[in-house]
């Protein structure tokens, strides 16, 4: 597994149960924005293969290209 993997799903863990948080009735709106603009200031690079290329980043395939 790369190094950053588990620091990675760690804070996407976190970022999801904050979400969740936010959506109750009694969650603290200032509270879920700082901490969520935090979480996810600090999310390391994404381990390879996990988000697939932007358009034009990945293999070409028959019938594309010029």
């Amino acid at each position: 597994m790369c190094e950053h993997c588990d620091d990675f799903h760690r804070t996407v863990l976190l970022l999801g149960a904050l979400a969740l948080y936010a959506e109750s009735p009694a969650a603290d709106w200032d509270f879920a924005d700082v901490v969520g603009g935090a979480l996810a200031t600090s999310l390391p690079e994404p381990p390879p293969g996990l988000i697939p290329p932007g358009p034009g980043e990945g293999p070409e395939y028959p019938g594309q290209g010029w």
